[in-house]
């Protein structure tokens, strides 16, 4: 008879990396031209991912459209949540891997050639729903789309009409978001708040439009109804301090933009006054230097000298504030209905 071997703490674990644990289920979504697919044992995360991608309009470049798998740990190992909120993300890459980590058990890790992230949220982060959506999940999405696709990542705005779109730079607080909250409610479609893709050649733009974010003091230049409906809604407190309410997009009577569209225009919001001139155009060695200068990190990419020998093709304005930002989207309107 053999006799039955006791279980020592020192045994190796069977499954030590949890490869061989069983997703519960799977969330699949068009995100920024490519097929994203969401696996994972925790019925919370999978709810995150509902939340943050539920319901946005099909953005595809080309046919047959990339695919990528992003795996999903729920990790319980982590101190308790810190009233200042969670720690910074630290960023780190080598050897064809690229990650990141907050505090001692939520961290992302890519690999953008296997077109796969593994993504594991501490139930402390769980409780920051706003940073676990914008500094795990959108690390890993954002990255491995634009890796795969060499799309420009650019930090600007972008709004849309008739599948003509227009980049929206500004350095933060310049009022990018307060001008996209009054281009979308001016019926123009919008593309994204902060973080724009675009195709190098075709200059197609893409974005993630679930949600919009609106500092308080911006609200004065609202209707009384508007007002009321976005402070209805959830805040969020930015690394920075900041805190802003956050405004779902994907109901009335926003519009998102269906499909993505080609950019005839880059737009830089200035602070100074214009009186009733407030759209100037720029000549195109203004619009490239003032391009470079606003993207740095976008400059350093590899898809930077194709996307900037395309963007020679568009116009370029400085868009000054107006007495109302409602004046700034009317222009904006104006200029995109203008363009064949």
């Amino acid at each position: 008879m053999t006799p039955r071997r006791h279980h020592d703490s020192s045994d190796p674990h069977p499954d030590p990396f949890a490869e061989r644990t069983r997703m519960r289920a799977a969330v699949s979504r068009p995100l920024l031209g490519g097929r994203f697919r969401f696996e994972s044992s925790s019925a919370e995360l999978l709810g995150l991912v509902q939340w943050a991608y539920g319901g946005l309009p099909e953005h595809i470049f080309k046919a047959p459209a990339p695919r990528f798998t992003v795996r999903l740990v729920l990790n319980g190992n982590d101190p308790p949540r810190s009233r200042s909120g969670p720690s910074a993300l630290r960023l780190m890459g080598g050897g064809g891997v690229l990650g990141g980590v907050t505090g001692c058990a939520s961290f992302v890790a890519l690999a953008p050639e296997a077109a796969g992230a593994l993504v594991a949220v501490s139930g402390a982060m769980l409780k920051y729903p706003y940073h676990a959506r914008y500094e795990l999940l959108e690390f890993a999405v954002f990255t491995l789309a634009t890796r795969a696709q060499q799309l420009t990542p650019l930090h600007a705005a972008c709004v849309s009409l008739h599948d003509r779109g227009a980049l929206l730079m500004g350095a933060s607080g310049a009022g990018k978001s307060t001008l996209a909250l009054h281009c979308a409610l001016r019926q123009l479609d919008f593309v994204a708040e902060d973080a724009v893709f675009v195709t190098a050649k075709e200059l197609l733009a893409t974005g993630i439009a679930n949600f919009l974010h609106v500092r308080p003091d911006s609200l004065r230049w609202l209707s009384q109804q508007q007002a009321l409906t976005i402070r209805s809604a959830p805040t969020i407190k930015r690394r920075s301090g900041v805190r802003k309410f956050e405004v779902d997009l994907r109901r009335d009577p926003y519009r998102l933009a269906a499909r993505p569209p080609q950019l005839r225009a880059v737009v830089f919001l200035s602070p100074r006054a214009g009186g009733r001139d407030l759209l100037r155009p720029l000549s195109a060695a203004d619009t490239r230097a003032r391009l470079s200068a606003a993207q740095p990190y976008a400059a350093g990419q590899s898809s930077w000298k194709p996307f900037a020998s395309s963007v020679r093709a568009l116009r370029g304005y400085e868009l000054r504030r107006g007495r109302h930002p409602q004046e700034g989207a009317e222009v904006l309107h104006e200029l995109l209905a203008g363009e064949r």
